[in-house]
């Protein structure tokens, strides 16, 4: 009988020894998730596989957590998991055998964990030793001598896992070779498969109920925190999870906003206010964004005029670049447009979504992108979010919604949020 065995520990839950290491409970047995079919994984890991072999690599541990910027990234590409207890877990796959998934707690959590994730040996770090874990199965599959890639936790800023666990694995290990592999995943999610764009429009569509959600919350008197409260339950209860939600308000009379808040205050919207956005939902891993302005009661002369005359008609004309084969550049050429029309702008005009935001970015000044990602392509999901600001800096409109590359063009998604200032407080 297998360490942990339920038969064997059933009777002495209350034994941390017996509760950490459980497994093959019946607990969770009837949970229902929406995953991908075991053939989707299989497809996966071999396409990891082959680029390990490329690169020489005997194995890879790929991290992956809660990061706004990967979203768990390769590691929930592989598993199906989704980290939100640890700075990152660790998923440490070998060109042959069984991958293994460490993960940071015992007992029921690694237990459910189980039930959701595509990958069969789970174990569980004690008091954070994932090091010390994939020290154990390296040396199990003698690759201690081994040549091991260590992939980014986050891609924007290019961090890594953290020393004391980047320590354990050398000191452990010595005769290996360690080699930091940088953001080995993003070629297989900056185009998405037919399958994976389906949970794309899912998080599209909870995008939009969440901004209604939120114009219908913003009555006089409500603080921008229950704005917020409305646009997540909106999200939770349409099965998807909350990436961010950027949420601020201003007098329209007198604004000093140019974009939302990343943290939603206690102040109480008014009538008259301008209410600043953007919103990111997730549905199983992968997300969508929206903003849309939202006016308290009438908006004001000045943005009317700014919304009709600058910011829609700049949005639709770089979502007419949107199309397989243009490049990014024209995008950042045709945002010139609004300094041509008298206004300003963020930098930020589009970027990619992997599983969260990523390049390629398009700025008033360049485009960021890799050599071969500089062209669009069918498949990549991208987020055009042009945030015009008045010549002043006083007043700014962020309009931003995700689209889909097409065969032929592209998808705008979560269409019942539209491409009009919204009113509220009714």
């Amino acid at each position: 009988m297998a360490e942990g065995d339920f038969e064997s520990i059933r009777s002495t839950l209350d034994q941390s020894a017996s509760f950490a290491r459980m497994r093959g409970t019946p607990y969770y047995e009837d949970v229902v998730y929406d995953r991908f079919p075991e053939e989707e994984y299989r497809r996966r890991y071999e396409r990891t596989r082959a680029k390990m072999d490329r690169m020489g690599l005997d194995a890879l541990i790929v991290c992956g957590g809660p990061n706004h910027w990967s979203y768990g990234s390769g590691l929930f590409w592989l598993t199906n998991h989704r980290e939100w207890h640890a700075l990152t877990l660790y998923l440490l796959v070998a060109r042959v055998g069984e991958p293994m998934l460490v993960y940071g707690m015992g007992g029921t959590h690694i237990e459910a964990t189980r039930r959701a994730v595509a990958v069969k040996d789970v174990r569980p770090a004690s008091r954070g030793q994932f090091g010390q874990v994939l020290v154990e199965r390296i040396r199990e599959q003698r690759l201690d001598r081994g040549r091991i890639g260590i992939t980014v936790i986050d891609p924007r800023y290019g961090d890594y896992l953290p020393v004391n666990q980047y320590r354990t694995l050398t000191e452990g290990l010595p005769q290996a070779t360690f080699e930091l592999v940088g953001d080995f995943f993003h070629e297989f999610l900056v185009t998405k498969s037919p399958a994976q764009l389906e949970r794309v429009r899912r998080a599209g569509d909870l995008c939009a109920s969440a901004l209604l959600a939120m114009v219908e919350a913003a009555q006089p008197g409500v603080p921008e925190y229950a704005l917020r409260a409305a646009a997540a339950r909106a999200i939770l209860e349409g099965g998807g999870e909350v990436d961010f939600l950027i949420i601020g308000s201003t007098p329209m009379d007198r604004p000093r906003m140019v974009f939302g808040n990343p943290r939603p205050s206690a102040r109480r919207v008014q009538r008259g206010d301008l209410i600043l956005n953007e919103l990111a939902a997730g549905y199983e891993g992968y997300t969508a964004q929206v903003g849309v302005p939202i006016c308290v009661g009438a908006p004001t002369d000045q943005v009317r005029r700014m919304f009709d005359e600058v910011v829609l008609p700049g949005f639709n004309l770089l979502a007419a670049e949107l199309r397989p084969g243009n490049a990014f550049e024209a995008v950042r050429e045709k945002g010139r447009f609004f300094r041509q029309h008298g206004y300003q702008s963020r930098p930020t005009i589009l970027h990619g979504i992997d599983l969260t935001s990523h390049a390629p970015d398009v700025s008033v000044e360049a485009v960021h992108a890799d050599p071969e990602d500089r062209t669009m392509r069918p498949g990549m999901t991208l987020m055009l979010e042009p945030n015009p600001i008045t010549p002043d800096g006083l007043l700014g409109l962020f309009l931003g919604h995700t689209f889909i590359i097409t065969d032929s063009g592209h998808e705008r998604l979560g269409s019942r949020a539209p491409l009009a200032l919204l009113i509220a407080g009714g």
